[in-house]
């Protein structure tokens, strides 16, 4: 998926590293509205490495209010476009969800996976491998932010995978500019870094979105 634009840019990129340097974020909830394009030059720059990952270093899927509803279910509830049918225990059974990635609308939860915007394993490469367990969990339930988790079709969830903008765009064209205001938004709530290929190929994209706009509060909490 990377064009010979995208790898042109990513040269560029790689020879002015040292110039490039994220802005000071804004206060804790004070939130910030950017142009893609902008919030694409925000992005700090640096190596990713995935040494030492291992998925079950983010505890995901918790039950964080203690309200028998974890994560996952939290976001069917959320995302559902009519009332969901729950059953004891928050088992959710039925409910309209719309897979923005291929603009499929599904009534089964089965079919859906919850995607975490930017992957776990991506997340570790771009900083979290130096976070505490506490702020790894809190970043795999992420819901304080209407981007970082999203109802998908499983099969274009695993499709992605772990992979970034530069290898991995929604097949549906029309969904990539939100896809990519979703992916930057979250990299820059949690302080995640960006490496070359991935901001070439996100400032490609940004050219094609017109007055995209990037909007985040930065995450609480300690690393």
């Amino acid at each position: 998926m990377i064009t010979n634009a995208v790898r042109g840019l990513a040269a560029a990129v790689l020879a002015i590293l040292p110039l490039l340097a994220a802005s000071p974020s804004q206060a804790a909830g004070d939130p910030e509205v950017l142009t893609l394009s902008d919030a694409v030059q925000r992005l700090p720059l640096a190596a990713e490495s995935r040494d030492g990952y291992e998925r079950a270093k983010f505890k995901h899927w918790v039950d964080a209010d203690h309200d028998a509803c974890n994560t996952r279910a939290e976001v069917l509830l959320d995302e559902s476009r009519i009332p969901a049918t729950v059953e004891p225990g928050c088992k959710i059974v039925a409910g309209e969800w719309y897979s923005y990635y291929d603009a499929v609308t599904v009534t089964a939860p089965g079919g859906l996976d919850i995607d975490h915007m930017v992957p776990l394993a991506e997340a570790w490469d771009s900083g979290a491998s130096q976070w505490t367990a506490t702020r790894r969990e809190a970043y795999a339930n992420d819901l304080g932010a209407d981007r970082s988790l999203v109802a998908v079709t499983a099969k274009t969830n695993r499709s992605k995978s772990d992979q970034d903008p530069s290898t991995w765009l929604p097949p549906l064209a029309d969904a990539r500019c939100t896809y990519a205001a979703d992916w930057v938004s979250t990299k820059l709530r949690w302080s995640l870094t960006a490496d070359a290929p991935e901001v070439a190929a996100l400032s490609v994209l940004a050219e094609s979105c017109g007055q995209e706009t990037v909007d985040y509060q930065p995450a609480s909490g300690a690393l």
